[in-house]
């Protein structure tokens, strides 16, 4: 044994130590700090073995408290309905176009007065509950919003989350979803047993409360004391309420915990009232929030106006102003994106914003650094950023790290301003402004030319293939990519797929790489052999084509349903064919930009062999789109012209495309449908010379009403 030959006191001495760098590890782990590789950890945990021969009660309490990744993960689970993510409002006139956007869609419900509820955005992790006849079963993590992690043993130990339900009325199957989260008083009650136990320094109450949920010993999450506020539902088997507000209500009388500050208002003034009301009493809540969210009411049209990507077009969250703190800019380093782009990067004197220690930040392009926004006008009083120049930092939306002033008089004398480089500093190709073709201005962002030669447009195109909006590849992160690369494992997206089945052929195994192990090489393949069939719209927005983001990809593969579908009719358009181009430009949303660069893509054969290759390794899935029972449009390409009397142009769009139509912005030869209103001028015409069948808008009521 290991330890055979060691006294007593070395013996616990040595215990000691493991204990602490296997605690600093795990908690790393579930924090996002700093990690031991994975390699790493598996000898840790062969000690520990080690150490259950000769004291196995010892052992054991180790197991107890380190939790985390000791033993298998967590098991997955897909969520019934998707824990979708908020769009942002940061100011009072988001608010303003939200409402706005909100009366404009139902315009034509004459007399609708639209209600909507506004409560604090708490500052934690999210959860799903499933409780069937009123029996708490399952509970897991929002996850990447399809699928999460079971978590349902830690959820037990909350005392706000009840086992059973209290009351009547709830239906048979019900999944809450809330916000777990951790109060200032336990989070600094735990900050002072770990330092005077000589443990870890935790960053916040939000990080540590998702990390006491992710340990495997559920008696750790026990001691954190975590709380539960419920606020909205996911898979119901029967409706619990007409309305947002009196929906959270009923989860408050089945036993419950909601927030007491949640109202329901009808206008602007009253929602922007009720945000400020708790900023103002934001550091007396006793724990965090970020902001306040606001959804429409009724929940009849929350369905009607439904969601865009993966986000409900009904629900914003109006963010608090962010946090700033003054620091020093020590240097400006100049980084290559996947698209060739040169983004110039600050690099800070550490400091803590928001909670957050922020050593980085973005400075857009080189007209920001000159004190110009992207019209030409002043920003910063007309002040340049410069290297040594003193800053004022703030984090927007209390994520992402900017620089917002420069503090002049403590300027460094004689400094120069920054001169941007005309040249790629990855492949010294030259590096260019180029100009829009239709207004004649320069593009604000300088990029490389040398595609095909330049490394850091390789690497950054892997890198946003794995990622997690994309495919979503566990344990294949930046550092893997850049490293795999360097070696010349992975050149392109296929050789991912191949990984493997290369490792099993070459000589020099990954298991046996520095940071690898056998466990966590074979991780990695199965997380890679997990991902060969994925989303279609995940994998066209991991092909990288640029202006194609994912709401974009979304609608690609809503209008083609399988990426041959998509990927022939882009070549052909890419080739000259306008009948082509006209389909892929009738897509309501897309338009000229996205285009030119999707057929540029395709018709780019560097792209097409090496899309043919991965291919021959991963099979996207066809998109389905989830639509009414016997819906007569279902499948059929339909197009609006004309004064829509009934419902507004979004409104028609958004119906059809819930009864499973797709909805086109111009008429072809492949249009089934035309729904025209007073008005109609040459898409009529169109339809007509094309033997395309026209309805009036009541006409088209009618039979979707046949569904």
């Amino acid at each position: 044994m290991i330890f055979e030959n060691i006294d007593s006191g070395a013996f616990s001495s040595a215990y000691e130590s493991l204990k602490q760098i296997v605690r600093s590890a795990d908690i790393s782990y579930n924090f996002g700090g700093e990690k031991l590789s994975d390699a790493e950890f598996d000898t840790l945990k062969d000690l520990l073995v080690a150490l259950y021969d000769i004291d196995p009660e010892k052992a054991r309490d180790e197991y107890s408290e380190v939790g985390g990744r000791l033993e298998v993960g967590f098991a997955k689970v897909r969520h019934a309905v998707p824990m979708l993510s908020l769009d942002n409002a940061f100011d009072d006139a988001d608010v303003a176009d939200f409402v706005q956007r909100g009366r404009k869609f139902f315009e034509r419900d004459k007399g609708l007065e639209l209600a909507f509820t506004a409560e604090p955005k708490i500052d934690g992790l999210s959860a799903s509950l499933r409780y069937e006849n009123g029996v708490f079963v399952r509970g897991a993590t929002r996850g990447d919003g399809t699928e999460g992690e079971d978590i349902t043993e830690n959820l037990k130990t909350i005392a706000d989350i009840p086992k059973r339900l209290s009351g009547s009325g709830w239906p048979d199957v019900l999944e809450v979803r809330g916000e777990v989260y951790m109060t200032h008083a336990d989070f600094a009650a735990l900050k002072k047993r770990s330092a005077e136990e000589g443990g870890q320094d935790y960053v916040n109450p939000r990080n540590t409360a998702a990390g006491s949920l992710r340990q495997k010993d559920p008696s750790v999450t026990a001691k954190r004391n975590l709380k539960f506020f419920a606020y909205a539902w996911g898979q119901v088997s029967a409706p619990i309420a007409d309305t947002q507000y009196d929906a959270v209500q009923r989860l408050g009388e089945w036993g419950f915990i909601i927030n007491p500050l949640m109202v329901r208002t009808t206008s602007v003034e009253e929602l922007l009232g009720h945000y400020r009301s708790i900023e103002q009493q934001r550091a007396t809540l006793g724990y965090d929030i970020d902001g306040v969210v606001y959804k429409l009411d009724r929940l009849d049209l929350q369905q009607r106006w439904g969601f865009v990507a993966r986000a409900p077009r009904w629900a914003i969250a109006h963010k608090f102003p962010a946090e700033q703190a003054t620091t020093i800019l020590h240097k400006i380093d100049i980084q290559v994106g996947r698209t060739g782009t040169l983004t110039p990067v600050a690099r800070l004197q550490p400091v803590t914003v928001g909670g957050v220690v922020v050593e980085n930040a973005t400075l857009h392009n080189e007209d920001y650094i000159a004190g110009r926004d992207s019209f030409g006008a002043t920003i910063r009083d007309g002040y340049d950023i410069r290297e040594g120049d003193t800053v004022i930092v703030q984090r927007a939306g209390d994520v992402i790290p900017q620089i917002v002033a420069v503090v002049p008089d403590k300027r460094p004398a004689g400094s120069q301003p920054f001169e941007f480089p005309h040249v790629c500093p990855e492949c010294n190709s030259d590096a260019v402004r180029e100009v829009n073709p239709k207004t004649g201005k320069l593009d604000a962002r300088r990029r490389c030319t040398g595609e095909l030669i330049c490394p850091a447009q390789a690497v950054e195109n892997l890198k946003h293939f794995v990622s997690r909006n994309a495919l979503d590849i566990d344990g294949l992160g930046d550092k893997q990519i850049a490293a795999f690369h360097a070696e010349g494992r992975i050149k392109e997206p296929a050789d991912i797929f191949r990984l493997a089945e290369n490792d099993a052929k070459g000589l020099k195994k990954l298991k046996d790489q520095e940071g690898w192990g056998e466990t966590s090489a074979k991780k990695l393949f199965a997380a890679i052999d997990a991902r060969r069939e994925p989303d279609l719209d995940r994998f066209i927005f991991a092909l990288g084509i640029r202006h194609v983001g994912e709401s974009t990809a979304a609608l690609f593969a809503k209008t083609f349903s399988n990426f041959e579908a998509f990927r022939e009719m882009a070549f052909r358009a890419g080739k000259g064919d306008e009948e082509a181009y006209d389909t892929l430009l009738g897509i309501d949303g897309v338009g000229d930009t996205v285009v030119q660069s999707v057929t540029g893509f395709f018709a780019n054969e560097r792209n097409e062999k090496a899309i043919d290759a991965l291919l021959a390794e991963v099979k996207p899935k066809d998109y389905v789109v989830n639509i009414s029972a016997d819906s007569v449009v279902a499948g059929k390409t339909v197009v609006f012209t004309g004064s829509l009397e009934r419902m507004s142009r979004t409104e028609a769009k958004a119906m059809a495309e819930r009864l499973g139509a797709k909805v086109s912005g111009s008429v072809s030869a492949k249009t089934d449908l035309v729904v025209a209103g007073p008005g109609a001028g040459s898409k009529l015409k169109q339809a007509e010379s094309l033997g395309v069948e026209v309805i009036s808008e009541d006409e088209w009521f009618e039979r979707v009403a046949q569904a």
